[in-house]
């Protein structure tokens, strides 16, 4: 089983900045593609930035040009660095991993960390 966790999350006021981590632990032969999703209080879970290994980066709308994703390969870890965060980016931050445990197809795995909380005020 592969286990993601999440760090980093906190309050902050409008227009700052936080750093989330994620780290992925288990049996783990390749990570394919690790990102951010979030979930608002009455809101669905939408795409925040994914990372794959083709090198594509996606960014959700509303998040480009302020928030960055990075990945640390060899730690299994993905980073999320937000910038002028506004009080709508107030969510419960989730990470997210596809890859492998081993080196036939019927090793895939998708695994979801349980979820780090991020407060924006104004």
């Amino acid at each position: 089983q592969v286990q993601l966790v999440e760090s980093g999350g906190g309050l902050v006021q409008a227009g700052g900045s936080l750093g989330l981590s994620c780290s992925a632990s288990g049996s783990i032969y390749t990570i394919n593609a690790m990102g951010w999703y979030r979930q608002a209080p009455g809101k669905q879970r939408e795409l925040v930035a994914t990372s794959n290994s083709g090198g594509g980066i996606n960014y959700a709308d509303s998040v480009k040009g302020r928030f960055t994703i990075s990945r640390d390969n060899a730690l299994n870890t993905v980073y999320l660095r937000m910038n002028s965060l506004r009080p709508e980016d107030t969510a419960v931050y989730y990470c997210h991993a596809v890859g492998y445990y081993c080196a036939a197809s019927g090793c895939a795995f998708e695994s979801w960390g349980q979820g780090t909380q991020v407060t924006v005020s104004a």
